[in-house]
């Protein structure tokens, strides 16, 4: 070896113990998260609209300084709702080594592939945009959820529906998957505490619309009211369906459903269909952190409008936002998560987030909405 050689290894072999000290995605002025998330196909406006609220949380943040002088960027990548996709970016992400932490990511599908592969890395996982219960074991210290779950969301539906309303005979339409799952689940236990049972069941394939046999199994039974646990268009497709064949129950979705796409979907016959939420309603300004939200989606895009998945991403990103400042100037990925299971009390102004070593998720309250004639939303009470 030559002398310049052996003064560049030796060189070499006193820079690396300094270098790898930078946490990954974490330089001198930013902070790169990833988001893997459907930006395409039929649950694209769900992808798009958590990606919009928390790059306006990011923007908003970045405007006044950054944090600790460093901007937050969003680097987003398409899974199309499909696991195996989920993986190949994950992995790409993982060896690339760009990345400080996952957020965002959408579906119970492509997190349930996502959550394992994240937790082997110890790559933090932030706000995905699903109810599931597995993501709410606290084992898993590397995930910190921001909604609540779907069984609270079904446990909602069940109460209006058997409780308020006394209804008897109640259907379900579920996405043929780990999601549907989830929400049949809830749905059985919500029915259980009543000693009652599902009276039919309809099922459909994950980014289809293929909803037609479902419909006719279960407008055989004729129940009082069908709950659906889907994506927006075959949820939408059901309905439009029902409706032509002089089938109308009182028909329930879950927030995944993504409302505005929904509703962009029935119109003009979306009256009357229930959807439970699991953010406040985006468009009452009394609430500060809704009016802050308005103000920060407004200036990251104009043409922006304001809907209950660009409200949840805008809140993900807030906990991301707190928790990187709560981290300091130091930042790693490890004081990161530390930062989010101290954090006992999180005040956004008119929501609240708590976390601790055992309660991996923020947010408990579900709040139930009903489509209006005109295609807005009003807040059931």
């Amino acid at each position: 070896m030559s002398f310049r050689a052996k003064l560049v290894f030796a060189l070499s072999a006193l820079v690396l113990p300094f270098t790898s000290l930078a946490e990954t995605g974490v330089t001198d002025n930013q902070v790169v998260f990833g988001q893997i998330a459907a930006l395409d196909g039929p649950a694209a406006r769900l992808g798009l609209g958590v990606q919009a609220g928390i790059n306006a949380a990011f923007a908003e943040a970045n405007a006044k300084g950054g944090i600790n002088g460093r901007t937050l960027v969003l680097e987003s990548f398409d899974d199309g709702y499909e696991p195996d996709r989920s993986i190949e970016h994950i992995n790409t992400m993982i060896s690339n080594n760009k990345h400080f932490a996952l957020i965002g990511t959408v579906g119970t599908p492509t997190n349930k592939v996502l959550q394992p592969i994240a937790t082997q890395a110890d790559l933090p996982l932030i706000g995905p945009f699903t109810g599931a219960g597995f993501l709410r074991n606290a084992d898993n210290n590397n995930v910190y959820n921001v909604r609540g779950t779907y069984d609270a969301e079904t446990e909602a539906w069940i109460a209006h529906l058997v409780d308020d309303l006394g209804l008897k005979k109640i259907a379900i339409l579920y996405q043929d998957d780990s999601f549907g799952q989830a929400g049949l689940s809830g749905v059985n236990k919500a029915l259980g505490r009543r000693n009652m049972k599902l009276v039919a069941e309809g099922t459909y394939t994950r980014n289809t619309t293929n909803v037609k046999d479902a419909v006719v199994n279960i407008r055989e039974i004729n129940p009082d009211a069908v709950v659906m646990v889907g994506a927006y268009r075959p949820v939408g497709e059901f309905i439009k369906l029902s409706r032509s064949l002089d089938f109308t129950p009182v028909f329930v979705t879950i927030s995944f459903v993504g409302s505005q796409a929904l509703a962009d979907e029935l119109w003009p016959e979306g009256a009357g269909v229930i959807i439970s939420q699991v953010v406040p309603f985006p468009w009452d300004k009394s609430i500060p952190v809704v009016n802050d939200y308005q103000t920060a989606l407004k200036a990251y895009n104009p043409n922006a409008s304001f809907d209950f998945v660009t409200l949840e991403g805008y809140l993900i990103g807030r906990l991301a936002v707190a928790a990187v400042e709560r981290a300091g100037s130091d930042l790693t990925r490890t004081a990161f998560l530390d930062a989010i299971e101290s954090t006992s009390s999180l005040d956004l102004g008119g929501v609240n987030m708590s976390f601790n070593a055992d309660d991996n998720q923020g947010i408990d309250e579900i709040f139930m909405t009903r489509l209006l004639p005109d295609g807005f939303f009003e807040p059931i009470e």
